[in-house]
């Protein structure tokens, strides 16, 4: 008996494998479609954390080709507009990925998104984004600052927060 195919499924499929070709070369790991930020290893993690112009490189190509079918090469070619979507997914995920960093030195429990994958994340960042972005994620009740950053309001928490990556990116992961 013959298999259906979905074919929208494996389009997609192909882009994301194609989307993850220079992860395959440059990182340790197995990435495809069912793959989360949790499941990067620590070195990769911290490459990413970093948020420099050699890993946005990567996350640029990955996102260029789920949503325009191309390399991240193409990003200086692509429309102005779609260059900010592009800036704004990678600044997205490279959120996504610090807190991810401070889950691991265990200075927050959880964050929002930490449950999808990184290509739901991208095709569905216009539907995803306003509302895990809206929750800043708790400080870990173990953190030293833990006391005072209850007493904040949710701008403070979130302002406390990025003011802990610097920190959190000049330690190593455990």
């Amino acid at each position: 008996m013959t298999e259906v195919v979905n074919l929208d499924d494996a389009r997609l499929e192909l882009k994301i494998k194609k989307g993850f070709k220079n992860w395959m070369s440059r990182f340790d790991g197995d990435f495809g479609i069912s793959t989360r930020i949790s499941d990067f290893k620590n070195r990769d993690l911290a490459f990413f954390a970093d948020g420099d112009k050699e890993s946005a490189f990567y996350v640029y190509g990955l996102i260029i080709n789920i949503n325009y079918s191309g390399s991240g090469l193409l990003f200086d070619e692509l429309a102005p507009l779609d260059k900010i979507a592009v800036i704004d997914i990678q600044l997205f995920l490279l959120d996504r990925i610090r807190y991810e960093y401070m889950k691991r030195l265990g200075w927050i429990d959880c964050y929002p998104g930490e449950e999808y994958t990184l290509a739901e994340l991208i095709l569905d960042f216009n539907d995803l984004a306003p509302g895990i972005q809206a929750t800043p994620p708790e400080l870990s009740n173990s953190h030293p600052d833990y006391p005072e950053y209850m007493k904040k309001n949710i701008y403070e928490k979130e302002e406390t927060i990025r003011k802990l990556v610097p920190e959190a990116l000049n330690r190593v992961l455990p």
